[in-house]
């Protein structure tokens, strides 16, 4: 059996160290200050395609031997080719948030906030005629719509949507931060039995 001889592995050539640093040293300052306004004014982001600027040009030595006079125009031109394509990856990742939007977040476990909600429209609900009371009951805590509440309530469909309307505008003034929606007809929430 006969195997074909391998091919030699040829290492790839890249630019020479001190010419690399030249190149830094002359435009290393003007490359930050032009990614700095593609990334406006991100820093970390900025530095961060001003080195991969860099690495590409140590990949390329050939980038050295063009008869330009300055390596400036082709640096800038990776450059914005790299940050046009950060800004592309970036947006079809989803948004990240830090952790400082996760410490004010409150914890979903703890039910203190929903429970002292649930006081407060318990109260505000209590307070309101027993006519308007008897509607909201029948819409939001046993689920029925205008037609099924006003046949409970013999009362006309007409009637349950104003005394929901003005039930919840009065719960709206007694309820702080609570307003109520504008929509057509009234919606039909999950029923809830009431307390």
């Amino acid at each position: 059996m006969t195997t074909a001889p391998m091919a030699p592995t040829t290492a790839r050539a890249t630019t020479d160290e001190r010419a690399l640093k030249q190149l830094q040293r002359e435009h290393g300052q003007a490359l930050l200050a032009f990614l700095l306004g593609l990334t406006q004014g991100d820093r970390q982001r900025a530095e961060d395609l001003a080195q991969e600027t860099l690495v590409r040009a140590w990949l390329h030595p050939e980038a050295f031997d063009s008869s330009y006079e300055s390596m400036r125009p082709w640096l800038f031109t990776v450059a914005r080719r790299l940050a046009i394509d950060a800004r592309r990856s970036r947006l079809s990742r989803p948004t990240e948030i830090g952790d400082g939007m996760l410490a004010c977040t409150a914890d979903p476990a703890d039910t203190t906030e929903s429970a002292d909600a649930a006081l407060d429209v318990r109260a505000a609900v209590r307070g309101l005629s027993p006519e308007h009371r008897a509607v909201l009951v029948q819409l939001y805590f046993r689920g029925l719509t205008v037609n099924e509440a006003a046949a409970d309530l013999g009362i006309p469909a007409g009637t349950v949507k104003s005394r929901s309307h003005y039930a919840l505008r009065q719960l709206g003034h007694r309820l702080p931060g609570y307003r109520p929606r504008h929509r057509t007809g009234v919606a039909r929430p999950p029923a809830v039995a009431p307390q």
